[in-house]
């Protein structure tokens, strides 16, 4: 019984992975394009705040948009990201204001730890469902990408890039 209380514990507890996640601690500033349909993107900036909470489990992410016009004028959202050590993925949520959904990505990070590959699966507004693939490029302790891709029908497209850049740098 001992060694079971004490592997539950090993696996309840931030183990090595969460090494990976320390670069994006921090506030950084955001450049976003988002594609709604064919044609240009439409661009926006804001502010992300990431944050270890809940004793190193998780990293809390705070974005703020740039007042802009547009559909979304006062974009905000959060997030949560972190490890789930008995499943062996990472496990992302996001929530905001420019929807009802909430979003749970799964995935894994290359042997580099530079580049996360997460999936999931949402309803898509004209019915049906669409699955998502989302990827996270650390390119230095100062800068990180994410581009998220839907594919819907067999054809995937690109729906959004995020440059961030940390501020300051």
């Amino acid at each position: 019984m001992a060694d079971d209380t004490q592997a539950g514990a090993e696996a309840m507890s931030p183990g090595p992975e969460y090494e990976l996640l320390k670069p994006f601690l921090g506030t950084f500033r955001a450049e976003v394009q988002l594609w709604i349909g064919p044609g240009d993107p439409m661009v926006s900036t804001g502010t992300m705040t990431n944050e270890m909470v809940l004793d190193g489990r998780y990293v809390r992410q705070d974005y703020v948009g740039d007042a802009t016009e547009g559909p979304f004028p006062n974009f905000a959202g959060y997030g949560f990201w972190g490890y789930n050590r008995l499943a062996g993925q990472f496990e992302g949520f996001w929530i905001d204001n420019a929807s009802t959904m909430m979003q749970l990505e799964t995935g894994a990070v290359d042997e580099a730890g530079k580049l996360w590959t997460m999936t999931s699966e949402m309803v898509h507004p004209e019915g049906g469902t669409v699955a998502k693939r989302t990827v996270i490029t650390l390119k230095d302790d100062d800068h990180h990408s994410m581009e998220s891709f839907f594919t819907r029908e067999g054809q995937e497209l690109k729906a959004m890039e995020i440059q961030y850049s940390r501020s300051g740098s």
